[in-house]
């Protein structure tokens, strides 16, 4: 690892911390700053912000190396997703950034939901922050994987005696940077940091294709055709009709993602959130197309050059040593890094919403003052990322893994629940917490009876499908078998 490297890291790292303490002096004063960072964000900042919370160390790692494997036919799962992200901005966000301050300026999702269905408001509470609690612990887990693996490559070797493994020391590092600036600054510091991850992030999606298939020592544009797997251009190649219908659904979970549709939430008027979209959907066309193109890039160099690439998932790792001055290299691990710690920020952020808002002030102590309850909430991020820390110790964990089992979770949980929500008035409060737990519950019983791996013989089924489609169906038929709510409780 050379010097130039290790600083263009260290300069990134002070970079966040230096927006956290900058956030801290702006808006932690009271739980709305700190939760929401009062409700006042740009629609450039909670564009990036959302896009970059949601694509993780995933977008960088774990979609190249489906792609690096299969081949073009993995892009389904980005194709999916972007359709799904045009739903969301489209339905949910203008919807939810009124109906949330509408319905007594609520803080959180739970809190949201509880607001709007007043006579199950406690239950929903409480199992909406489980289910956030849980599949963000897991969530998180994958962010910290993705840092741990960047350690064990690139650094393996240079950090001996400390007690610690190269792969566990970046699980440590990653958490505990994330963890300065997120404790300190809460959701300013996360939005501010998310931004300048996102601009990162997207320019190293664009300049890793580019040099591999057309830069000095890439030349990989001509022999993209020669790599040893049948079809490996075609979208269609080897694609089962289960196979398509797991990677484009992907989609659905969109709407169910708390890190993400919190940005809604926060962004200063309704009538800025058409900008926002613009910004976000078009960061997310880019990153997307720069993630497809290279992990084919990829594929096609290490097949041209002899290159072994162990582990899929490390190929944007391992080019970026290869090909780029030292300088360069650090800025590309930075820009890993802020994938990760951008979604791993927003995901201990929200879980530490939940733990404090629906579980410390509902239960607890009720008539916390604010500044407690910010105090809380900084105690809570730390637990949330010491359990996930625990669970993303084992360096045989594959990232993609771990994001779709926690991605189909929220997305079955609260994707059915939020649309719904958000648009059909005759849903009531025993619907919704039929929902919430049917699809969690589903997707928890796919995952463990290993129908997401093989289904009835033959190939697996993505635990989003069975998820959403029970969840909907259970929050349709309780609404219309209970009572509905009299309008005078929705005010």
């Amino acid at each position: 690892m050379d010097t130039a490297t290790l600083i263009s890291l260290a300069l990134y790292f002070i970079a966040m911390i230096g927006i956290g303490l900058y956030a801290w002096r702006k808006s932690t004063s009271d739980s709305e700053g700190y939760l929401l960072a009062g409700r006042n964000l740009p629609p450039s900042v909670a564009a990036l912000s959302a896009g970059a919370s949601d694509m993780s160390g995933w977008l960088l790692l774990g979609l190249p190396g489906a792609l690096y494997l299969a081949g073009l036919s993995a892009a389904w799962i980005g194709i999916g997703l972007f359709a799904g992200a045009v739903v969301n901005w489209i339905v949910v966000a203008p919807r939810l950034r009124e109906q949330s301050e509408s319905y007594g300026n609520a803080l959180t999702i739970p809190q949201f939901l509880a607001n709007r269905f007043p006579d199950q408001a406690t239950a929903l509470r409480v199992i909406a922050g489980l289910v956030i609690v849980v599949f963000f612990t897991v969530y998180t887990a994958a962010g910290l994987v993705g840092g741990g693996k960047l350690f064990e490559t690139a650094f393996a070797g240079l950090l001996p005696g400390i007690g610690l493994s190269d792969y566990m020391f970046g699980i440590v590092l990653t958490a505990g940077i994330v963890l300065a600036y997120t404790m300190v600054g809460g959701f300013l510091a996360v939005s501010l940091t998310d931004f300048v991850q996102g601009i990162i992030m997207m320019l190293a999606l664009v300049i890793m294709p580019l040099v591999v298939l057309f830069g000095e020592g890439g030349s990989a544009g001509a022999s993209l055709g020669a790599v040893p797997v049948e079809g490996f251009l075609s979208l269609t190649e080897g694609l089962t009709v289960l196979g398509f219908i797991s990677a484009v659904t992907w989609g659905l979970g969109y709407f169910g993602q708390p890190h993400i549709i919190v940005r809604f939430m926060a962004i200063d008027t309704v009538e800025k959130v058409a900008r926002a979209r613009t910004y976000g959907l078009g960061w997310m066309a880019i990153s997307l197309l720069g993630a497809i193109g290279m992990g084919i890039a990829g594929r096609a160099y290490a097949e041209r050059n002899g290159l072994v690439v162990e582990d899929a998932e490390t190929i944007f790792i391992v080019l970026s040593e290869l090909l780029f001055h030292p300088a360069i290299t650090g800025f590309l691990f930075a820009a890993l890094l802020a994938a990760i710690m951008s979604t791993i920020s927003s995901q201990l952020l929200v879980s530490s919403s939940s733990l404090t808002e629906d579980f410390y002030r509902l239960f607890l102590r009720k008539r916390a003052s604010e500044r407690e309850a910010v105090n809380v909430g900084r105690v809570c991020v730390a637990l949330v990322a010491v359990a996930a820390m625990f669970i993303a110790r084992d360096p045989d964990s594959q990232v993609l893994g771990l994001v779709a089992n926690a991605w189909a979770g929220f997305g079955a949980a609260f994707g059915p629940l939020i649309l719904l929500a958000l648009t059909w008035p005759r849903m009531t409060g025993a619907g919704a917490v039929a929902g919430l737990v049917t699809g969690a519950a589903v997707v928890g019983g796919w995952i463990a009876m290993g129908w997401n791996a093989s289904f009835a013989g033959g190939e697996g089924l993505y635990e989003i499908v069975p998820g959403f489609i029970a969840a909907w169906v259970a929050i349709i038929a309780v609404s219309l078998a209970t009572q509905p709510q009299r309008e005078e409780a929705l005010a």
